[in-house]
């Protein structure tokens, strides 16, 4: 039952979620305080996703979904709710990579109040584009935990693994979307890092560009990125695609791929190292500002 006692019936069910989430919360922390670093992760991502799911669904069975005749702005809405939280997730995840644990704290707070809003206002509003109650219930679950687990591990000294909750924020909600078929430029910038992540490997002093199969394969990672990118810069908005900073981070992205295939067929190391290093800049960039 979402509300146990008389007091906790006179709230909407929105704010049962965040009481209850909050309890649950306080919960954890005390546990986890007791725990072992090396299994405080996963003792809160199972019992604060056990918790929160109890709670979702009988959220949604509250409140009547809107029907198939919802409009696109419904979608709409939807991504710019997500935006909200993400804007402030991959702000967080940029201060951690560069050791700034005080700021990357202060952006996860702001995620946490941005998703508690989009859960309070589409967890009983799921755009029908997303067919699958079970799995948009998970994302929203599971969404909510990793952030109140990436604080504590902030808390007890661990940025790498509120790093990775943070990280696995972005996977959950892009498959989310992409399982509906829903293609926005976050998501796309997404699949761009991973390319990218394949293309760094060939950045080392060993590289033997003499041979054809390590040449090949270094053009092959340059296509896929180059096309990842192309595809990104098509499907950001009128509004995005003009901004300076885009511009400058997408253009500059595709003259180092041109200058890279130009020194593969030179056979030039170090100026393909060089080029490496750029293009893995600006694609943290791309993830900072706009994934």
């Amino acid at each position: 039952m979402l509300f146990p006692n008389h007091a906790d019936a006179t709230r909407s069910p929105a704010d049962g979620l965040r009481v209850y989430s909050r309890r649950y919360i306080q919960l954890a922390k005390g546990q986890v305080k007791e725990m072992v670093v090396s299994h405080a992760w996963r003792a809160v991502q199972d019992r604060m996703a056990a918790a929160l799911r109890t709670l979702i669904p009988a959220l949604f069975a509250t409140t009547v979904f809107l029907g198939c005749s919802a409009h696109a702005d419904q979608l709409a809405d939807f991504n710019a709710a997500v935006e909200r939280a993400s804007a402030h997730n991959r702000v967080a995840l940029g201060y951690l990579r560069t050791g700034n644990t005080d700021i990357a704290s202060l952006e996860i707070d702001r995620a946490r109040t941005a998703w508690r809003e989009f859960v309070g206002s589409f967890a009983a509003k799921r755009p029908p584009i997303f067919k699958d109650v079970t799995r948009y219930t998970t994302v929203l679950t599971d969404v909510s935990t990793r952030l109140v687990a990436a604080d504590m591990m902030l808390t007890m000294g661990r940025p790498d693994i509120a790093a990775q909750s943070l990280a696995a924020i972005r996977i959950e909600i892009a498959n989310l979307r992409q399982s509906a078929g829903v293609d926005v430029l976050p998501d796309c910038i997404l699949r761009a890092n991973n390319v990218m992540e394949a293309l760094a490997k060939y950045d080392k002093d060993d590289l033997d560009l003499a041979t054809a199969k390590t040449r090949n394969g270094l053009a092959d990672e340059v296509k896929r990125y180059d096309a990842q990118l192309r595809h990104c810069d098509d499907i950001a908005g009128d509004d995005i695609r003009v901004q300076p900073t885009f511009r400058r981070l997408v253009d500059g992205a595709k003259q180092s791929l041109t200058l890279i295939r130009q020194a593969v067929a030179e056979k030039d190391l170090g100026r393909v190292r060089r080029i490496l290093d750029e293009l893995r800049a600006i694609d943290n960039l791309l993830a900072f500002r706009f994934g």
